[in-house]
């Protein structure tokens, strides 16, 4: 079944002007809100990263479509995700503004993202999978992945090969998870300013001090390194919000595609997507890749790039609880593994 699709509840905004950080500070739209979506700072402009931009939009002309096109379960495709204020910069800076104001004035968290069930998910499954990809067992991982009988020791060695980026880390408490599971190499990002002082702030109080965090934006990320593990909680659904969502979510995927070092993975959670959507767009970035012919001097980089597609399914959570709507089963967050080669 289609993906279950959290909209404002004020759904005229979808349609009306972009609303002021004034507007998006209601108790209503704070009650949508994941706390640790990211998106691109300043979405007013569509000229930041220029040449993403045309490469994005050449790809939309060639008809590739986005993910919000697929559906496992439908002869016919779903209608486009409708833009939300979700997708907008001003809402999250309100957002963490008010998040981090709570925290020092009462020691407040936050809303846990996805509530502390899903995470507590998330963590384990994500380790218990780089375990069995650390011990070579890359085998049957589309099953409930498990770390079987490792002993302590062990696990924190195979974890310490494991660098870990987290893109759009909101309040950080997802790596506060990982490290708690034996993570140790751990980055998160976040375009919001707010957010990265909040989780700075929560990780300090609670005494992970090995976590960096930093102010990057996925879409035109500064960062140099690439990472064996990449965790995106809901950042792929805010972009797709973004009125330029089709656009920014190839930029994305080119983006990432970077951040990821060859045999690392890239997990994704989503609220908006089913594993089979996911692994529908992952491809349609094959497909693109396969028919772009860059010009004679495209540097090597560049044809590497295109010929050898980066990522492939791997694996996905199957715990999640379920529901049946409309004669279909579905849960509503999905959450994917994806190996880049």
């Amino acid at each position: 079944m289609a993906g279950i699709r959290w909209p404002p509840e004020d759904s005229e905004l979808h349609h009306a002007r972009v609303p002021s950080a004034a507007d998006l500070i209601s108790d209503d739209d704070r009650s949508v809100a994941a706390d640790s979506w990211s998106i691109k700072s300043d979405y007013g402009s569509t000229l930041d990263d220029e040449q993403r931009h045309v490469d994005a939009s050449e790809a939309l002309s060639t008809g590739v479509r986005a993910a919000s096109d697929y559906s496992s379960d439908k002869e016919a495709p779903d209608a486009d995700v409708e833009p939300s204020v979700l997708g907008l910069q001003s809402y999250w800076d309100a957002t963490y503004a008010d998040e981090l104001a709570n925290f020092h004035e009462h020691g407040h968290t936050g809303e846990v993202w996805f509530g502390a069930d899903v995470m507590d998910i998330v963590t384990t499954w994500t380790k218990n999978l780089c375990i069995n990809i650390s011990q070579g067992r890359m085998e049957n991982l589309d099953d409930e992945v498990s770390s079987e009988s490792e002993s302590g020791e062990q696990i924190v060695n195979d974890l310490s090969t494991w660098s870990v980026l987290d893109i759009g880390t909101g309040n950080g408490l997802l790596l506060q998870g990982l490290a708690k599971n034996g993570f140790s190499d751990m980055t998160g990002t976040d375009y919001s300013e707010g957010a990265i002082d909040l989780a700075r702030n929560l990780a300090e109080r609670d005494g992970f001090n090995n976590i960096r965090f930093l102010v990057d934006d996925v879409l035109e990320t500064k960062l140099e390194r690439q990472f064996r593990l990449v965790m995106d909680k809901g950042t792929l659904d805010a972009i797709g919000l973004h009125p330029d969502g089709p656009m920014k979510r190839i930029m994305y995927w080119d983006s990432v595609s970077r951040l990821v070092t060859p045999g690392g993975i890239l997990v994704i959670t989503s609220c908006n997507h089913t594993k089979d959507e996911l692994v529908q767009e992952v491809d349609s970035l094959k497909q693109r890749r396969l028919s772009t012919s860059p010009d004679a001097d495209t540097s090597n980089d560049h044809e590497a790039f295109k010929d050898s597609p980066p990522f492939r399914y791997l694996s996905h959570i199957r715990s999640y609880p379920t529901f049946m709507f409309g004669g279909s089963e579905g849960s509503r967050v999905a959450t994917v593994a994806f190996f880049r080669s």
